[in-house]
Formats: C-alpha cells, structure tokens, sequence
C-alpha cells in the first residue's frame, strides 16, 4: 500500500518532549497504509461532545491555559439545556458553583436586558416549577432554549476553543490505545484528533465506549450494591435506606381499570402497543431504561404558536390507553389525579416570553415508555430513527389532546391554545433535535455512586462536585397487573435528602482500561444514583471539575487516575466549586 500523509495542526499551548514522542510514533505508524493525505489536530484537551458539561469543560480548559477542542456531533451545542430543558432542576441551589452558577448568574444578566423581552414584559413573568427565582437572586433559574444558547456563546467567544460541529465519531475503529493510552480519535468523516487528555461529555458514552472502558445498561438488581430502589419498582410506595418513603407507582400511572387488550376483553386480540404481560420480580435487574421525551418549548402566543400538526404516520392505536384513562375516570378530568391539578396530562412550566418546558406528566404523557432500550449501543442511524419515532408518538400526543373527539372537550379546549414555539429550534416545525437522554451508558469504574451515597451511608472521600437531586427515575415500561389491567413501572421519587459528594473516581476508568479519559456525564454510578445526579447544572460542576483534572494531569505528564486530590481540591475550590 501507499503511503499515508498526515497534517497535523498543532493547538497546544504547553509541549512536553513524551508526548511528542507519541506523536511521532502515531505518524510513524501510519506509513505504509495509504495514499491518502489525512488532516488532523493536536491539542491538549480533546472534549467529545457538546453537552452542557462539554461547554464547561472546555470554558474551564481555555481558562486554565490549555488547547482545548470541543467537537460536537449535531448543528447545536449545549445539550438539553439549550434543548428545552428550561426549568432547572436542582433539588438545593447552594450546591451549585463554579462555572454552572456563572451560567445561570448570566442567564439574570440576559433577562435583566428590556430588548430579550419580546412576547411579554418582565413585570409580567412569573415562574412557576420546582426550581423558582427568589426575589433579590444574582441567579435566575428558568430560561428559554435560545436564552441558554446566547450565554454559551457569549461565555465561549471570550475564550480559545476550537469548536467543531457536525463530527460523529467513528465507534467502530476511531479510538487509537496504546498501552492503555488514547492517542486519537477519528470522526467518520476521517479527521482525526490528538490529545493528551480525553473528556467523553456525550448523554451516551460513546467515546468511553469505543476506548474499551466497562460500563452498565439498565437497572442493578438491589442486592448487587445494597439498595432498595433499583432493578423493578412496582409497588405503591418503597421505602429508602434510612427509611424515607418513595413514592413509585403511586404517581404518574394510569388509573385502575384501563384494559390492555387491542380488543377489550380478548386477550387473544393481542396487548395494545408497549404493553408487556409482565413486570418481573420486586427489585430484579434488567436491561430497561427509564423513557426518553422531548422537552417542549410551547407557548401560547398566537404570533409566535405553530398549531399541533397530525403526523403522516399517525396510529390512532398508539394513544388507545390514553383514551381508555380518561374514559376509566370516575369524575372530572381534574379529579383523575389527587396531585397537580393540571388540565393536561403535561407539566408546563413557565418560561420568559410567554413559553413553556414541558414534561412529562400522570398515567399517559409525553414519555415515549419502553421505546428506547435499543438507543445506548444503537448505531447511529438506528437512534436517528429511534429519535425520529419518539418525536412523531409525541407530535401524535399533542395533536390527538388537542383534537381527538375521544378526549374530552376541556383538554382539546386547553390543549388548542398551545403550539411549539416559532423563534426557538432549527426545524420549521417548531421541534428540536434533543431528545430527553435521561440515562444511557453508565460506566463501572473502581468506585461507583450508589443509593448508600445519596443517603450519606457512604460519603466520598475526594469530592468534585456535589449532586442535590433526589433519587429518580420516570417510567421503565408497561405491564398487565394481577387485576388484568395496565400499569406503568420503574418510576420513583425519594427526596429529602442533603447535597452529597461525587467521587472523582467516579469519573475517571478503571487505569488498567485507559489512563487519559475522563466521563462526567456518563459516570460510574447505579441506576438510582444515576438518577439523582444526572441533572443539567450538576453535568456543568462535573465538566468543569473533569477539565481542572486534566490539566493537572497534563502539567504533571501523569495518568488521570494519578492525580493529587489535594492540589485537585484545592484548584477546584480556588475556581468556586462547591464540595461539602
């Protein structure tokens, strides 16, 4: 064969002569294969994804002196915070520093500006969701997507980032390892990057992936790590470890009596679409994930409201439970449920400018349940398709609440007034491209973040970051009760508890898989914790806190897993994380 001719363009800030060397041998070792001339760039930081963490994390290698990259694999950085998730959720504001609190400091600074109010005045918004702005507050905790996309911007054109769209990494040859070591990555379209240091900050693991680093799908059985709220949650309520209540299928199921059969009564007729027969045993582990959504951006603002379109594809089966929940009711639509109140089978919280964050709400919403446990090792056409079938059942839902004669009138009233939004997302109709990846991979390092961390039976010894959220997880999938009627499982709710530590272990493989990667979103934790850490502002602590090690890790030429946990604490501390 040819020879192969590689450009390396060199981004580095800071050489040391080892890695130079490995340059060298990576060049050396291409010699030989093709004819081709093949670009690639050199920096010390090469961050996979765009992700919130992702723009942390690279906002935080920029300021440390470091060449940073930060390669995104869609036309839209920022994750699900520029992707609808508007209505922060937190659990504890104090637990939130650094980087992630200048964000939302800036998202106050964007809406204190009069010309970012176009569709109402400021005087008139009120917010309204768990996570709300206290009067006086340097902090604003609600937004709109396009407001999120504007700080990101605004905070990344102050720095030296190279920011890469429209790159998917090749997850079947593009991590080169030498001995233990990542020395590249290749996108598909055959660019390649050199680093030093690695961060994986995708919703689903790729690049950890690809390198050969262990990790979980779906929920531990409870007696893997001593826990109470994993593998299947049937019951009403469960209680946690130190005894708090859990509220599970009590919420956001469908009421008692709605039948599963295609044709009532018949059970030859077949289970309507994502009905299983059964659940499996209290606490047993499986291969499930907890549904995937959009959060959307609607408002009800006649100038700026697409109306709800019927998909081309559109099955009126699809929404059959849902039509059977309402017809199973006893009273009002209001009376269904004793929690919330709301007219919809939707959360939506208010956002500036007469919008929305909406989510999923009751027994039949807006979560696509027992669509999605093909997406994590799915290819990549593969997930466009699954995102792609998560978007129409969605469009669907809100088309059939706002017309279908089989809901009743008040819902199609109140489900008319709302529309996506005009002025947010790159699409014409009004919807996103970023789907709700609550949780994917989860990778399985040395320490992983339990149920016992959460409720303080274990605390973390070199905390990077704190997580606030109480344990959750939505619905896993839907099954037929002893009573021979539907039912939702998998979902949970344990509050109450204090901000606890994340373990820098979390983040970083086990050494003998690679020395120079590290996850912050993807991290070494169990279904339930996984479920109280995964949220957008803790992403953000955990992408800044993952750069700072890596250019610790950098500067001494050490592994990641090698890093002083004094001189990291003391750095992260020095940047305004919060860590106790």
């Amino acid at each position: 064969m040819g020879d192969k001719k590689l450009n390396i363009r060199k981004f580095s800030r800071a050489k040391n002569l080892p890695y130079l060397f490995l340059v060298f041998l990576f060049c050396f070792s291409l010699q030989g294969q093709t004819n081709k001339t093949t670009d690639a760039a050199e920096f010390d930081v090469v961050i996979y994804g765009g992700t919130s963490a992702g723009v942390a994390a690279a906002l935080q290698s920029s300021r440390l002196g470091k060449s940073v990259v930060l390669i995104e694999p869609t036309n839209r950085i920022g994750g699900l915070t520029t992707g609808g998730l508007g209505q922060t959720d937190i659990g504890n504001k104090q637990a939130i520093g650094g980087i992630s609190r200048e964000f939302y400091e800036n998202i106050k600074k964007y809406y204190d500006d009069p010309k970012n109010w176009k569709w109402e005045k400021k005087s008139d918004y009120m917010d309204s969701g768990q996570t709300q702005t206290k009067e006086g507050e340097a902090s604003m905790w609600t937004f709109e997507p396009s407001a999120a996309l504007s700080v990101y911007k605004a905070l990344m054109d102050k720095e030296k980032i190279e920011m890469v769209y429209n790159e998917r990494l090749n997850r079947d040859s593009g991590v080169k390892k030498v001995n233990g070591r990542i020395e590249s990555i290749t996108m598909e379209s055959g660019k390649i990057f050199i680093g030093k240091v690695y961060l994986d900050a995708t919703y689903e693991g790729d690049l950890m992936a690809s390198a050969g680093v262990s990790y979980a799908i779906g929920r531990e059985g409870n007696d893997e790590y001593g826990e109470t709220l994993n593998g299947v949650q049937a019951n009403s309520i469960n209680r946690t470890l130190t005894g708090m209540v859990s509220i599970n299928a009590y919420n956001h199921n469908l009421i008692p009596g709605v039948d599963p059969y295609v044709e009532k009564g018949n059970p030859t007729s077949g289970f309507l679409p994502n009905v299983n027969g059964k659940p499996g045993l209290e606490g047993e582990g499986d291969k499930k994930i907890q549904a995937y959504c959009f959060r959307m951006c609607l408002t009800d603002h006649p100038e700026n409201r697409i109306p709800f379109k019927k998909p081309a594809n559109y099955d009126e089966l699809d929404y059959e439970l849902l039509f059977r929940n309402y017809e199973a009711r006893k009273g009002s639509v209001r009376d269904m449920y004793n929690y919330g109140g709301y007219i919809l089978p939707i959360i939506y919280s208010s956002m500036p400018n007469r919008k929305t964050d909406s989510n999923n709400k009751y027994g039949f919403s807006t979560d696509y349940i027992g669509k999605n446990y093909d997406y994590p090792e799915a290819t990549y056409a593969e997930r466009e398709k699954i995102i792609e079938d998560h978007r129409n059942y969605q469009m669907g839902l809100m088309w059939t609440l706002a017309n279908h004669p089989r809901v009743p009138k008040e819902v199609r009233e109140e489900a008319s007034k709302w529309g996506t939004s005009k002025d947010e997302f790159e699409r014409p109709d009004g919807w996103q491209q970023q789907l709700y990846i609550r949780e994917a991979r989860r990778m399985v390092s040395t320490y992983v973040m339990t149920q016992k961390n959460c409720e303080a039976l274990v605390v973390a010894e070199d905390p990077i970051g704190l997580a606030a959220y109480g344990m959750d997880s939505h619905n896993v999938q839907r099954y037929v009760d002893a009573n021979g009627y539907v039912q939702n499982e998998g979902n949970v709710e344990a509050h109450g508890f204090k901000p606890y530590p994340i373990s820098y272990r979390s983040l970083v493989p086990k050494k003998e898989e690679c020395t120079n990667l590290i996850v912050p979103v993807c991290v070494s934790a169990t279904h339930i914790a996984f479920g109280s850490i995964r949220m957008e502002p803790v992403f953000m602590v955990l992408g800044q806190s993952a750069a700072t090690a890596a250019a610790l890790a950098i500067d001494a030429n050490t592994d990641v897993q090698e890093v002083p946990y004094p001189e990291l604490r003391e750095a992260l501390l020095k940047d305004g994380q919060r860590l106790r």
